[in-house]
């Protein structure tokens, strides 16, 4: 493990980057050639990114730097070196999604995405991998070959955002993209030991110029984008970058970062072991952040949120059919070994409904959204387990169809959270052994803030876990 070192530029924030380069104490040019170097150094063990940007990145540093010098106005990211995963469109790339098949799928505009980090300052040094069609919690792919967590090859650096959560871990860029159907960017944070926010749905505008079609519903009301990062700071950044307007989505929605201040105590619910099968560590971690919250000025109580199994079953129900009908064919079609395998653990997992059966889902999803606002009325801020066991092993949804349905009971608390659209923080609380351990912080709608705000609490009284170096 290894801290900031104040000669290698690889290991700093976000922030501090951002306020050197605007200060001219550094150059956007001399951080991002560390951030190369740094990938040349570890992604050979790591294999996070899969395509170096060296040329591009270089170039757009010295812009930067010349904007610097000229006196114009800097967005918050100015310079400073980020990732970005290769199932989002980057004019001039591949958007392979991890499939053979789309290797030559060239995008010829930046996806929104893309467009906010170049708005905000930021430089692009490379691109991230992901597993097949961004399908699993672990990133394997027959075009890109596998991602290893730089805690231990025996761990799954997680998914579908590995790469972006690999990457970060490591020192290779200050900020990684990422994006969150059902954990894809919380469980790699988990895995990885770093910091990782899904917002709220309608916060980060999305989508793909080069898809041939629009994003089916289930998609559109849980699918989001959203940063990775080694600071809880950095992600307050890397959202404030990616939020900006985009027309190309319909749903984004121009809500003010910032809300209304909490009434005081704050009320903390925190469930350390909500469908009893949790791991000890897991456990433990939740208890520690609501210890550290209470002594913080946090009023704690360890309660669960109403009808969680509930939410968490509603997510598997309403994608997974709807992935039966869009998703699966094209897996079958195009996708690897690994990617097929996955995807017939996860179909035997949910009942297979008819049209009228996924309507009642929706009545039902209105349902237990109500019951959870109403409970953050007392409590506005839950915390959870990201899952119930520690990171799993490598490519362990490989293995038999007793192993795949506990691992899917693991990730209940992860997915009952994009299913009800509320924002989620997931912050390291330290290790177990040494594996990383973490949380999910949760409040209302469109209060990344909160979320923001209390994961820095619990980030302050936790080890600090990284940049590190790969492990054997």
């Amino acid at each position: 493990m290894v801290t900031r070192r104040e000669n290698e530029l690889w290991s700093w924030s976000a922030a501090d980057l951002a306020r050197a380069i605007a200060t001219r104490a550094i150059s956007s040019r001399e951080a991002v050639q560390s951030s190369l170097g740094r990938i040349a150094e570890v992604n050979p063990a790591l294999n996070a990114v899969v395509e170096v940007l060296a040329d591009e990145a270089l170039a757009a540093a010295d812009t930067a730097d010349a904007a610097v010098k000229s006196g114009a106005e800097l967005g918050v990211l100015h310079g400073v070196p980020v990732t970005i995963k290769v199932n989002v469109d980057q004019r001039g790339h591949a958007t392979t999604n991890g499939v053979v098949a789309f290797r030559d799928v060239i995008a010829t505009e930046d996806s929104p995405v893309v467009a906010n980090f170049r708005k905000a300052g930021a430089v692009i040094v490379g691109r991230t991998n992901t597993p097949a069609f961004s399908h699993r919690w672990f990133t394997n792919n027959d075009l890109h070959g596998a991602t290893y967590n730089p805690w231990g090859r025996r761990l799954t650096p997680g998914g579908s955002s590995g790469g972006a959560a690999s990457a970060v871990a490591s020192g290779m860029g200050a900020i990684a993209h990422g994006n969150d159907f059902g954990g894809s960017i919380r469980y790699p944070a988990y895995a990885c030991g770093v910091a990782g926010l899904r917002p709220t749905p309608g916060r980060i505008p999305a989508f793909n110029p080069s898809a041939t079609s629009d994003r089916p519903i289930t998609a559109q009301m849980m699918s989001v984008q959203g940063p990775l990062a080694r600071s809880v700071a950095d992600l307050g950044l890397g959202l404030a970058a990616m939020a900006q307007a985009d027309p190309r989505d319909g749903t984004w929605l121009p809500v003010p970062l910032q809300g209304a201040p909490l009434k005081r105590p704050v009320g903390v619910a925190i469930a350390a072991a909500p469908f009893g099968d949790e791991a000890p560590e897991v456990s433990a971690a939740v208890r520690a952040a609501g210890r550290w919250l209470a002594e913080a000025g946090f009023a704690v109580e360890e309660t669960a949120p109403p009808r969680l199994a509930e939410a968490a079953d509603l997510w598997h129900r309403l994608v997974i059919n709807e992935e039966r009908r869009v998703l699966a064919p094209m897996i079958r079609k195009f996708g690897d070994d690994r990617s097929r395998y996955n995807l017939d653990g996860h179909i035997v997992y949910a009942p297979e409904l008819d049209g009228d059966q996924v309507l009642a889902c929706f009545e039902q999803r209105l349902s237990i959204v109500r019951a959870w606002q109403l409970f953050q009325e007392r409590c506005p801020v839950i915390i959870l387990p990201v899952s119930a066991q520690l990171p799993f092993r490598f490519d362990q949804d490989q293995e038999d169809a007793d192993v795949v349905h506990a691992l899917l009971d693991a990730q209940r608390p992860l997915l009952a959270v994009p299913a009800l659209g509320f924002p989620s923080v997931v912050v390291p609380t330290g290790t177990a052994g040494d594996v990383p351990v973490g949380v999910q912080v949760i409040a209302g709608r469109f209060r990344e803030d909160v979320c923001l705000a209390v994961a820095e609490v619990i980030e302050a009284r936790a080890s600090t876990l990284t940049p590190i170096d790969p492990r054997d």
